[in-house]
């Protein structure tokens, strides 16, 4: 129950504190645009960016205090250890099996008239695109797998055997991608923020959004619990979720729906509302044993409860 409590209380602060804090961010950074003009863009920032950012703010200061909590006191506990050499085979290894798994969904989308192509304005716009899209897998990748792989999957491993922690993280997880975007153009007063948090969750309720990419997510999820388990390191993971999410940021700004095609099917730009995704990621599970066979066993793996 330890645990549990943990993270409820760091999930508490971040939502609930980052809503309180951001009207006071807001205000503050009006105040000090008049003593620095330089900061009149800072200043000029939508509110609920404000509330996005004291959300962010907080999950980063919490994350090391909640992981020490919880008895994640080092590197190698949260997954960050382990030789150079298997780091880099571990990785690259992961990263081949995610970029392929959703590149094939990619060129059948537009081979079967699901998506066309957006040709860029230029060869600078095309390449600007692939590497705001290749920082974003390495940064996106890194951050989200030192979380939920290696701080919330690792600190139910210590508690639950290896299937409900694997279940329970990667349903929080995949909840974690369906907050709604949420604007606010009334008065910035002390309970704004909260106002804020409201609309962000109401995209929890919407079913249409929620099916595939739910269990689209849940999957995607399973599967870099169960490469971290398998490795005791999170090289993989963080190969294979870099592998993924250069295809969702390169599939919304490279290609468009195309005329009749279904994004019921392909989904939208977003790729994982689409049933052709979800397929994809079970067809990867079905292989995942045998490419896993190319990593060393963990030496080290974690017992049911231990």
């Amino acid at each position: 129950m330890r645990t549990f409590a943990v993270w409820a209380t760091y999930l508490a602060a971040v939502f609930v504190g980052g809503a309180l804090l951001a009207p006071w961010a807001y205000h503050g950074a009006q105040a000090a645009a008049g003593v620095w003009p330089a900061l009149q863009d800072l200043a000029g920032e939508p509110f609920h960016r404000y509330v996005h950012r004291c959300m962010l703010g907080l999950a980063l200061a919490g994350l090391w205090p909640a992981t020490r909590l919880l008895g994640l006191r080092s590197a190698r506990a949260l997954g960050l250890g382990g030789p150079r050499s298997r780091w880099l085979r571990e990785a690259a290894c992961g990263l081949a099996a995610g970029f392929l798994s959703l590149a094939l969904i990619a060129a059948a989308a537009m081979a079967l008239g699901g998506r066309e192509w957006d040709a860029p304005e230029s060869l600078a716009k095309l390449l600007g695109d692939i590497a705001g899209a290749t920082l974003a897998a390495a940064v996106v990748a890194a951050l989200e797998e030192t979380l939920f792989r290696g701080a919330v999957f690792g600190s139910l491993r210590k508690e639950l055997s290896f299937v409900p922690a694997l279940c329970l993280s990667s349903a929080v997880y995949a909840w974690a991608h369906f907050f709604a975007r949420a604007r606010w153009e009334e008065r910035v007063d002390a309970l704004a923020g909260l106002a804020v948090l409201r609309g962000m969750l109401s995209g929890l309720t919407n079913v249409q959004a929620l099916l595939p990419g739910f269990l689209t997510l849940t999957l995607a999820g399973a599967l870099l619990a169960w490469g971290y388990e398998r490795t005791g390191r999170l090289a993989f993971s963080m190969g294979l979720h870099a592998g993924w999410i250069f295809w969702l940021k390169a599939y919304g700004a490279l290609t468009d729906p195309a005329p009749g095609g279904s994004a019921f099917w392909w989904g939208s730009g977003k790729l994982v509302d689409g049933w052709a995704a979800f397929l994809a990621l079970a067809a990867l599970a079905a292989c995942l044993p045998r490419i896993l066979k190319k990593c060393p066993e963990n030496a080290s793996s974690k017992e049911p409860g231990g």
